[in-house]
């Protein structure tokens, strides 16, 4: 969410002496003022739900907290709200309710704490209580300027947020809460080095903080330290073996190190204890799924939804299988739960992509768009993508990587020839080449693996938010040591993801966007770019909710765009870097395998094996939304999908220009 303009900067200021004096008739005048000027002012309208409350206009106020949580949808101070409203009209379930929602947007809004301390106990619900109380004792004893930073941060106002929290810092520069926060300001930044150099200096010296490791242990795994990463969920286990918490922690860190078995016998040990828990049946199937054994992950999902209903991840996890089927139960039950106004948020994305699923197997494929365009403009409600900034990003790497720049920096890097870059757009067929590849007996198939990207992130340096061009700028100024460095700490830092073979794939279709930066510190990778017909492709991302990253892909435009953007920079690598990338067509290798897995083979300096052509019998862990589907023969069923829908996608041909339309 934005920060708000100027001109609505001090309307709260304005407004809240009126409102503590009871004159609501000016406050809403003012109100009214600032949200004719600005229609979809997050502070306007909450304090104008706040006004209606206080004139016990329920109605009123509900309509406003309606439209508040579409333009902001986890802004906690409108579930709390919500819930000041729904205690006061004495419906203590749906007040509870929202006060929880709200700590989840904000886990600082003290009163949401307080207000579900007391309805919980009210209910005989003592335990979850007590827990509530000991969340908002914890806060009260924080500074306010902590609390502030906390606010900021999760109303998505991170510029605010980091000045006040370095400024805290530079006062109390041993503050373990204040690093904590920075690390989180540092995490959504995506400057993940600091976050990581933050929480590891905050742990040292408060060793026994278990948010710290908590939060710890989600920065490297966004790092790829998995092994790092399991080290601390086993510090966390071993602490308490029995703390369900901890467990599925473990088994998640066991999941991403490839130790399946483990993870799932630590799953089935929380089970044991909450054999309910929608979350863990539903991580169970993620695991199941991963493994290739869909009918037990089917049963785990299902269990999921049978225990827990509007657990809208368990119910997109069925979809995003690709080869399952939904019942017409199933269908009108999660008609059911995404009509229901009490669902969360997140819970009604994965019922609207789910939903457009369903439809679309049914070819009911109006009711399958209306459902994912729905999904998509919730999720990218969430999102701070911009095009024009994407743009800009794209741009500078043509106006600075240059055939100057290559020759002048030739040879400097790490001559390791193991990495096959497999880059381009998602659902462009990516996972179907890494199989085919995979399946040979010298490569490793490894994962989306983010190095390349964070490697990026880290030489944009300090400034990357208001320079975005110091890199790829910089790639100018490093000596052919530090290209070689950062070669080598690649190899490295990817080779927990090997199984010994002597070359492996590195499949995260974004590394497109740093081409320059992967030919100079590895300058003998392989790198193939798996394209795929511009309608085609860009459709099905729009119908696929990703788990993170690649927001372009929430909406027509958007998309679009970014197509657009892509395929202008491929040209650009192509001018610059002759011979240096294979360009593989999905619709190629769909109507003629054996040729392709030649051409690739052959490309990759790899004999021809058959096992490559019967990629589908090869045995391992896939983990993306492709995982069922490369697990079967070569079908072209889903070449032409997107002609049905055809009607609606007016805005996606216009942004991707008459030429590329046409592909």
């Amino acid at each position: 969410m934005p920060d708000s303009n100027e001109s609505q900067a001090d309307l709260g200021q304005r407004v809240q002496p009126l409102m503590y004096a009871g004159d609501f008739s000016a406050a809403l005048s003012l109100i009214n003022a600032a949200l004719k000027e600005e229609p979809e002012s997050v502070d306007a309208l909450y304090l104008r739900a706040v006004c209606h409350r206080y004139q016990k206009d329920s109605g009123a106020a509900l309509a406003d907290l309606q439209d508040l949580k579409r333009i902001a949808p986890e802004f906690g101070r409108a579930y709390q709200e919500e819930g000041h409203l729904f205690k006061a009209l004495g419906d203590a379930q749906r007040a509870i309710q929202a006060y929880q929602r709200a700590c989840q947007f904000n886990p600082a809004l003290i009163a949401s704490w307080q207000a579900q301390a007391e309805l919980l106990n009210a209910a005989g619900r003592v335990a979850e209580a007590q827990q509530a109380t000991a969340q908002a004792n914890r806060l009260q004893t924080l500074p306010k300027e902590l609390i502030a930073v906390t606010h900021l941060l999760y109303e998505g106002k991170l510029l605010k947020a980091e000045q006040l929290c370095r400024a805290y810092m530079q006062k109390h520069p041993r503050d373990v809460e204040g690093m904590r926060l920075l690390a989180e300001i540092g995490n959504r930044f995506g400057v993940l080095e600091d976050a990581d150099f933050l929480l590891e200096t905050a742990i040292e010296l408060d060793p026994e903080n278990i948010q710290l490791r908590l939060d710890f242990i989600q920065i490297l795994r966004k790092r790829q330290k998995f092994e790092a990463a399991l080290e601390q969920a086993k510090a966390l286990y071993e602490r308490e073996p029995e703390n369900p918490l901890f467990q599925s922690h473990l088994a998640i860190e066991s999941m991403q190190t490839g130790d399946y078995d483990r993870a799932l016998e630590l799953f089935e040990t929380v089970l044991s204890a909450v054999p309910e828990d929608a979350a863990t049946l539903t991580s169970r199937g993620h695991a199941l799924k991963t493994l290739g054994e869909q009918e037990r992950a089917v049963h785990s999902y299902h269990a999921a939804v049978t225990a827990k209903p509007d657990h809208g991840d368990a119910w997109y996890a069925l979809a995003n299988l690709k080869t399952y089927r939904f019942g017409d139960d199933e269908l009108l039950a999660m008609r059911e739960q995404e009509a229901g106004s009490d669902l969360g948020f997140q819970d009604r994305i994965y019922l609207c992509f789910a939903l457009g699923k369903a439809y679309e197997d049914r070819k009911d494929y109006e009711n399958a768009f209306r459902f994912y365009e729905r999904g998509n403009d919730l999720k990218r409600a969430q999102t701070r993508y911009k095009s024009d900034q994407m743009e800009e990003e794209l741009q500078a790497q043509a106006a600075i990587c240059t055939r100057e720049l290559f020759e002048k920096q030739s040879g400097k890097g790490c001559p390791a020839p193991d990495p096959i870059f497999i880059l381009g757009l998602p659902r462009a067929g990516s996972t179907l080449v890494e199989q085919i590849l995979a399946s040979h007996s010298q490569v490793d198939g490894t994962l989306e693996l983010p190095n390349i990207l964070a490697l990026s992130h880290r030489l944009r340096g300090r400034k990357r938010v208001s320079d975005r061009t110091h890199y790829p700028r910089i790639l100018r100024d490093l000596d052919a040591g530090k290209l070689r460095e950062l070669g080598e700490d690649y190899i490295e830092n990817t080779r927990i993801h090997r199984q010994g073979a002597a070359f492996f794939t590195d499949k995260m279709p974004n590394n497109f966007r740093h081409i320059g930066l992967i030919k100079l510190i590895l300058p003998n990778a392989k790198i193939i770019d798996a394209r795929r017909g511009a309608m085609a492709c860009c459709f099905s991302g729009f119908k696929q909710l990703f788990a993170e990253g690649q927001e372009f892909t929430y909406g027509l435009d958007e998309i679009g765009r970014y197509y657009r953007g892509y395929v202008e920079l491929m040209e650009h690598w192509d001018s610059v870097l002759p011979g240096e990338i294979l360009r593989v067509r999905h619709e190629d290798v769909v109507d003629d395998l054996e040729t392709q897995v030649h051409r690739i083979l052959d490309f990759c300096d790899l004999p021809f094996e058959q096992a490559c052509i019967d990629f589908h019998k090869t045995q391992r862990a896939v983990r993306t939304a492709s995982s069922e589907q490369v697990r079967q023969p070569i079908y072209k069923d889903g070449v032409e999908q997107w002609r049905h829908f055809e009607p609606w996608l007016d805005p996606l041909k216009a942004a991707l220009g008459p030429e590329l339309a046409k592909t």
